[in-house]
């Protein structure tokens, strides 16, 4: 082979690896434009919702605390196709992952309600079909070993030396989720650097009473973290909470009341399972949080709130549901697929109950209403 022969053969790999591999982060023009919005009910019954979307776009919901099921949506959530049932029975554990090394996805589930036996299933064909299979969980620096029930979707963290580290939300339930033990309740995370084989625990958030968690990987490769309260004796119970991880989601720290997010209704003494994503939009931290915002006893009106700093104010909310509503998980889309520009809302409530599907983008929420926490840059206006 003459040496440029050889150039060109080279060239043409690259170029054919290049097609062949996701593209993970783009600009933030495919998150503007004209402003979408649409809603659909994708489960009728049962509880505690996750979503996430797929290297390919799949967008990919899971469901249930008698058994887990999964619905899918091949067209950017326009029609779901019918649901598959992952484990019958079994518990939504929550934390479903999708593993940007190799595309596959990881959903957790529990025996019943935690603390329960965990198990594991894997999907290799965008959540199409489901195999269970063994992993070890380490406990943590305590010797506690972590619930599932019931967090945020995990992440594969993108950049830094942990590159490639999958990451979910977990937490300790001191036992049983009893009033008299939540001063013990603690989250945390775990995390595995082989793809989902074996998985390290964290050290614990530093604030006792908390439960059900988020977290999302910044652009500098810090890990944001934001938790529910789960204890009524806390300063301002009903409010968020938030830490930082500069070391790959190992330790958690300098955490802050997020005054701005409600944590469920105010007039309880304990929180509300909240929804967290990034944009993949490349060198910036827009980050998208979903709770329900209500002065009424009761969960009512899904919301959601966007921030341009990774975390450090919220200056815009938008009301997606103005009537019962509940625990809450979303999910950005992927450049490059169907879902490209989209947001994905999976929350409990809606019109008919069971849970619903939001579809939107960032230029419907801009329209929202003004927190009086910081600025929307000026490039969004």
């Amino acid at each position: 082979m003459s040496y440029l022969h050889a150039i060109v053969a080279v060239l043409v790999t690259a170029t054919l690896a290049s097609a062949q591999t996701p593209k993970i982060e783009g600009t933030i023009d495919s998150h503007l434009g004209e402003p979408i919005m649409d809603m659909q009910q994708v489960f009728s019954d049962q509880r505690f919702p996750n979503i996430v979307v797929s290297l390919d776009g799949t967008v990919l919901t899971t469901w249930g605390n008698k058994n887990v099921r999964a619905r899918r949506s091949e067209d950017g959530g326009k029609t779901w196709q019918a649901p598959i049932t992952i484990a019958d029975p079994g518990f939504q554990g929550g934390g479903t992952t999708v593993d940007e090394g190799t595309g596959d996805i990881l959903t957790f589930v529990e025996e019943h309600h935690p603390p329960a036996k965990i198990s594991v299933f894997r999907s290799s064909d965008d959540g199409q079909n489901w195999k269970e299979e063994q992993v070890q969980i380490a406990p943590d620096k305590a010797g506690n070993l972590p619930s599932m029930h019931m967090n945020e979707h995990g992440i594969t963290l993108r950049h830094g030396k942990h590159k490639g580290r999958l990451i979910r939300p977990a937490r300790w339930y001191a036992g049983k989720n009893d009033r008299s033990l939540w001063p013990d309740h603690y989250t945390n995370a775990i995390y595995s650097d082989d793809g989902g084989k074996t998985w390290k625990t964290s050290e614990p958030f530093p604030e006792n009473g908390t439960g059900e968690a988020t977290l999302a990987e910044l652009s500098d490769g810090r890990i944001y973290y934001n938790s529910r309260v789960h204890w009524q004796d806390r300063p301002e119970n009903t409010r968020r909470r938030a830490a930082i991880s500069d070391d790959g989601g190992h330790t958690w720290k300098n955490w802050t009341l997020v005054k701005t997010l409600p944590d469920g209704h105010q007039h309880r003494s304990y929180g509300c399972m909240g929804g967290l994503a990034r944009l993949p939009v490349s060198d910036r931290d827009i980050l998208i949080f979903s709770n329900i915002d209500t002065q009424q006893p009761k969960r009512e009106r899904a919301t959601v709130w966007a921030s341009f700093d990774g975390g450090k104010t919220w200056p815009v909310k938008r009301l997606v549901y103005d009537g019962p509503s509940a625990y809450s998980s979303l999910a950005a889309g992927r450049p490059d697929t169907p879902t490209e520009g989209l947001i994905f809302l999976h929350f409990e409530g809606g019109p008919k109950g069971g849970s619903q599907v939001a579809r939107f983008n960032l230029a419907w929420l801009l329209q929202g209403q003004s927190t009086g926490d910081g600025i929307i840059p000026g490039d969004l206006k």
